[in-house]
């Protein structure tokens, strides 16, 4: 929904050297990619000029990421959503573990990118190609959830209500992060986030909001 810098969680293992090369390559490709697309526009950004300002091949930049598209959407987000729905207490209703969850998730990644977090939603909102390449790979972050909330609930994770639900916050969310975008990223994320929350659990209950 927002980028998450790739990197080791805090507490995880150190990661090996030839790891570390492979994280070294894939932040440069990256970075290189978004100031490429801050200084002249996602359309005019090409493989082989991003390949050249990460002093990587562009076979190398292709190896990495299959499409430019994936550059631009590739993040920690899906790892990070299970690992920490997974720690939550068990007890916990499931929506609760995922407010809290998402809330820290899109603050972080704000607090550690912003200029990224808005330049992704905006591409993400004004780019087909970029919209068209998050609409295939919502089915990965969906079948997370499934898994995740069909353990919470006692329930299948292919059951109706468990494919409805998680399916339903995955593109409830993605209307949020367009509507940040939108609006010119003038409101609160976390607080867009627990009114998707809300909406999704209760229905239209009150006056709309601005």
């Amino acid at each position: 929904m927002t980028a998450v810098r790739t990197s080791a969680p805090a507490g995880a293992p150190k990661p090996g050297l030839r790891e570390r090369k492979k994280l070294k390559t894939r932040l440069a490709i990256r970075d290189a990619t978004y100031r490429l697309i801050r200084e002249q526009g996602y359309e005019a950004t090409t493989v082989e000029q991003i390949a050249e300002a990460a002093e990587v091949s562009p076979s190398t930049v292709f190896r990495y990421f299959p499409t430019k598209e994936d550059i631009v959407l590739t993040d920690e987000f899906d790892p990070f959503l299970e690992e920490q729905l997974r720690a939550r207490p068990a007890d916990e209703p499931i929506v609760e573990s995922l407010r809290l969850v998402l809330r820290r998730a899109v603050s972080f990644g704000f607090a550690e990118e912003p200029e990224v977090s808005r330049l992704r939603t905006k591409l993400m909102t004004e780019v087909p190609a970029v919209r068209s390449r998050m609409l295939e790979s919502m089915s990965v972050t969906g079948g997370i959830l499934c898994r995740v909330i069909a353990e919470r609930t006692g329930r299948d994770a292919g059951d109706l209500e468990v494919r409805a639900f998680s399916m339903g916050l995955i593109g409830a969310l993605t209307e949020t992060a367009a509507y940040w975008a939108e609006r010119d990223h003038e409101d609160d994320l976390p607080t867009l986030v627990d009114r998707t929350l809300d909406m999704l659990v209760t229905g239209f209950a009150g006056p709309a909001k601005t």
